[in-house]
């Protein structure tokens, strides 16, 4: 009787496969994510100052790697 498992570490642990839920209890943390840079509250008070302010946090998520970057 063979055993099957959706989790599991690759041998060598370079890679772990998670196939399941992964579940982060509270007070548990996560490193190595990565972060994009501060996008300060908009002040703006037009929609022409909206979409300006909404670009530039897309533009920072983008850098971040955190949104796949527009495609040319």
């Amino acid at each position: 009787m063979g055993y099957n498992t959706k989790n599991y570490t690759e041998q060598g642990g370079e890679k772990t496969v998670i196939g399941g839920t992964l579940e982060i209890k509270e007070g548990a943390s996560v490193t190595g994510l990565p972060t994009a840079a501060n996008q300060a509250d908009s002040t703006a008070t037009d929609a022409a100052g909206l979409v300006t302010d909404f670009n530039a946090l897309l533009a920072k998520l983008k850098a971040a790697g955190l949104m796949v970057a527009d495609e040319v």
